[in-house]
Parts: C-alpha cells; sequence; structure tokens
C-alpha cells in the first residue's frame, strides 16, 4: 500500500504533512538517493528516504502531552531572531514533539503536542471540528449585542470567520472578562474580531481544546495523555 511522501514522513514525527511538503519543494528529501521535487510523490514503506542527508526516525506509538504554554514563547522550532520558543523549553527528557495547531506569542494556556505529524494534521482541520475555549481579558466597553453578532460568523478585512461564541464574564471599569468559543482557530482570529467590535485583547488564555483541558496544569508544566485516555477520546474517527 502506498501512501504520499509528506504523510510517510508526518507519522515518524520529523514535522507536520505541510511542512514535509514544503521540505519537499525544497528538495531536502531522497527517496533511494534520487531528489523528490513533488508532494505528490507516493512511496511502498521500504525505501530509503532522507531529510538533508540524514535517516528519519523510526514510527513510535502515537503520544500526546499537554503544555501550559506561558506567554512570551513562540510556537516554532526555531526563530531567525533567536527569540525564546516553546521547544527549547520543553523538559530535557521529552522527545522531538510538534504542535498541533499553535498559540501566538503573547497568548498563553493549553498547547496539545505530539510526536505523530498527521494526528497534528487530523486534529487541526477545520472538518473535524474541535472547539477550543479561551479565557480572554480585553479593554474597551463591551457591547453584548456585537458580541452575540459573532456567533453568526463574520466577515473583518476581507477574511471570512465562521460562528464564535463569545459570553461576557465580569466587567471591572474598562476591563473585562470574556469566555469565547470558535472551531476554526484562524491566525489571530479572537484579536481580530475583537478589534472589529472596539475592543483590544489584554490577556489571552486557551482552556481547552476539544476534550482535552488545561485544568490546574501550571505555566511551563508538561503532562502526558494516558494511552487509554488517547484511544477513548480519539477513537476510530482519526485512526492512523
Amino acid at each position: 500500500m502506498t501512501e504520499r511522501l509528506a504523510k510517510y514522513m508526518a507519522r515518524r514525527g520529523v514535522c507536520s504533512r505541510r511542512d514535509a511538503e514544503e521540505l519537499i519543494k525544497q528538495q531536502r528529501v531522497t527517496v533511494n538517493g534520487e531528489i523528490v521535487a513533488s508532494p505528490a510523490f507516493n512511496v511502498e514503506g521500504d525505501e530509503e528516504v532522507l531529510l538533508d542527508g540524514e535517516k528519519l526516525p523510526e514510527i513510535e506509538k502515537t503520544r500526546l502531552w499537554l503544555y501550559h504554554k506561558p506567554a512570551g514563547l513562540l510556537t516554532t522550532h526555531k526563530d531567525t531572531d533567536d527569540r525564546a520558543t516553546v521547544f527549547a523549553n520543553l523538559p530535557p527528557d521529552m522527545p522531538r514533539v510538534i504542535s498541533i495547531g499553535r498559540l501566538d506569542l503573547n497568548s498563553e494556556g493549553l498547547l496539545l503536542l505530539t510526536n505523530n505529524g498527521e494526528l497534528a494534521r487530523q486534529l487541526e482541520l477545520p472538518q473535524n471540528a474541535w472547539s477550543r475555549r479561551y479565557k480572554v481579558r480585553v479593554h474597551g466597553r463591551v457591547d453584548v449585542k456585537k458580541l452575540a453578532a459573532l456567533a453568526k460568523g463574520v466577515e473583518v478585512d476581507g477574511v471570512k470567520y465562521g460562528a464564535v461564541q463569545a459570553t461576557l464574564e465580569s466587567t471591572n471599569g474598562s476591563n473585562s472578562w470574556l469566555m469565547v468559543t470558535l472551531n476554526e482557530g484562524k491566525n489571530r482570529e479572537i484579536r481580530k474580531l475583537m478589534k472589529s467590535i472596539g475592543l483590544e485583547v489584554a490577556r489571552l488564555i486557551r482552556l481547552s481544546y476539544g476534550p482535552f483541558q488545561l485544568g490546574s496544569l501550571q505555566k511551563g508544566e508538561v503532562k502526558e495523555v494516558a494511552q487509554k485516555v488517547l484511544r477513548e477520546q480519539l477513537g476510530e474517527k482519526f485512526a492512523l
């Protein structure tokens, strides 16, 4: 049975399938000594596949971790400006992992990490509709009608956003806490949506991603999800 080279690489935890496609386009991947230039290339699994001249890791059992990302860390393996990253601040005994989705520099809270790039891709797909819940502190006057209107989906600067559930939790002067739930998770989505209704995001904390909860996890702490829970929550929908 054949599969796309990018998927083959992702299942070995090298990177996500999307990143693997970019590596292939950059001609950094060889199969049986020949450079592959197209992500559409298929492999059977018994070929010698090298990335930058190095063998790929062996396939390991799929693992998933919960990580409480502090603000001030980039969700990337390497930053050209040498800023602090999530992966450089993980415990030293962690294997190579990739993130499922991202949290931007100033966002904090739950970040899912896995050793399986194909799992990351599956859980990021919008059609899988895994909701993400955030606690958001904003500056400005909150108009509850405008908040409610986000549930219908809106367009901001030419970008269409799906339904977002946003409710007011508390207000103290010009500061308010909101609870926001979304499914798409587009780039800086909450910040852009809040700005469109006159609010500035001062703090953004992800509380959950699908069935996985931040709970009492402390900043910088990592907790592996038990295999039994992983099977129960992913089920056949995300069978790899």
